[in-house]
């Protein structure tokens, strides 16, 4: 297996969101940089998951059932890749935000 071609290098990364735990994020974001469009926060598995997941909105289920196609990174990472979520993150646990498309902001998912 090849390693991944991440966007952002380890010494791009700064300080944005730090302490905050673990998070799924799929290679959309990591790997191809499309910004953050659609996050949800579950009750976490463990005690590093913070609960966040992060998606593109682009993701299909066959790219989604690929375990290759995304990872576990810290909070602060995807931070990095798209500091728009970084308001957000102290929500609770059950809520899910997405970006409608054209709009820069994102905005709570009612279902």
């Amino acid at each position: 297996m090849m390693g991944k071609n991440y966007k952002l290098s380890a010494d791009q990364i700064k300080p944005l969101a730090e302490g905050r735990g673990a998070c799924f994020a799929t290679d959309m974001i990591t790997v191809e940089g499309e910004p953050v469009r659609f996050m949800c926060r579950e009750r976490p598995h463990n005690d590093i998951d913070s609960g966040w997941r992060f998606m593109s909105g682009h993701e299909s289920d066959e790219y989604m059932e690929n375990a290759e196609k995304h990872g576990i990174y810290d909070v602060n990472t995807i931070a990095n890749y798209d500091p728009s979520i970084i308001p957000f993150l102290d929500a609770e646990i059950g809520l899910a935000f997405e970006k409608v498309p054209g709009s820069p902001d994102f905005v709570l998912v009612e279902d």
